[in-house]
């Protein structure tokens, strides 16, 4: 009788053990999958100011493609520096959407829109930007009473800006001769590139801490996943219902 109570809390033991071992196992591979797939395909990231606007929102959880322009090594986890350039590297294209660590201290992940390419000439007048001597094309939409992350409201005009590739998107003029509403001429280096935010007014970028080169992106903008307001808490189950009518809407398709 005895014996046979040893032989089966033996046997509950070991079964529980393997489960145990089963659990690690899986949950092992799991991360491992997981960290490949974001170093190597996708990754999210979220929006905390509002130069983008009104292409991305702060509360924005957007995912982005790290295929996209290729890899340096800040497509890796914390960035180690076991490489240098860029494997399998693609040029990106005007009016891209993209990721990039910060060029003044190459840890800070930004986003931004590609204006210029490397050997473009950029330059900023009255408000409109002149690419390679030829001002975009911008037709007035309107104007727009926004509410602004900080609190208060603001009346701001909307603006359709094409690209000579026909890529089209919506700007924000806040304040008619602004800081960077004339500027000097940028001319872009060979691998680097100009971006600027689409909040024209609210918006530190290129024309403010310049070029970003090439090594520095991290990905392309791809779709906006889920969108909350300022009132929801991730660690407060009341405010889950905090959620913006913003989702999968791409980044890459004229707006």
């Amino acid at each position: 009788m005895a014996e046979n109570v040893g032989v089966n809390t033996e046997s509950k033991e070991k079964t529980e053990e393997d489960g145990w071992g089963e659990t690690i196992r899986t949950v092992f591979w799991a991360l491992i999958i997981a960290a490949i797939l974001r170093t190597l395909l996708y990754q999210p990231f979220t929006i905390p100011s509002e130069s983008m606007r009104p292409q991305l929102l702060v509360g924005d959880y957007l995912i982005a493609s790290k295929y996209a322009y290729g890899y340096s090594h800040y497509s890796l986890p914390f960035s180690p520096k076991l490489f240098k350039g860029r494997i399998f590297g693609k040029d990106p294209k005007r009016g891209d959407i993209i990721v990039f660590k910060w060029p003044r201290d190459n840890k800070t992940n930004y986003i931004k829109r590609v204006i210029g390419l490397p050997g473009d000439s950029i330059q900023v007048k009255n408000g409109r930007v002149l690419l390679n001597g030829k001002f975009l094309s911008k037709d007035r939409i309107g104007d727009e009473a926004i509410n602004e992350h900080l609190g208060g409201t603001r009346v701001v005009t909307r603006y359709r800006e094409t690209m000579p590739n026909g890529h089209s998107y919506i700007t924000y003029n806040m304040i008619n001769g602004g800081r960077y509403d004339n500027t000097p001429v940028y001319h872009v280096p060979p691998k680097h590139y100009f971006m600027m935010g689409d909040n024209r007014d609210n918006s530190l970028d290129s024309r403010d801490w310049g070029f970003v080169p090439a090594e520095n992106l991290v990905g392309r903008g791809e779709r906006i996943l889920v969108s909350v307001n300022d009132k929801f808490s991730l660690f407060r189950p009341w405010t889950w219902y905090h959620f913006r009518p913003r989702v999968l809407i791409s980044l890459r398709k004229n707006k």
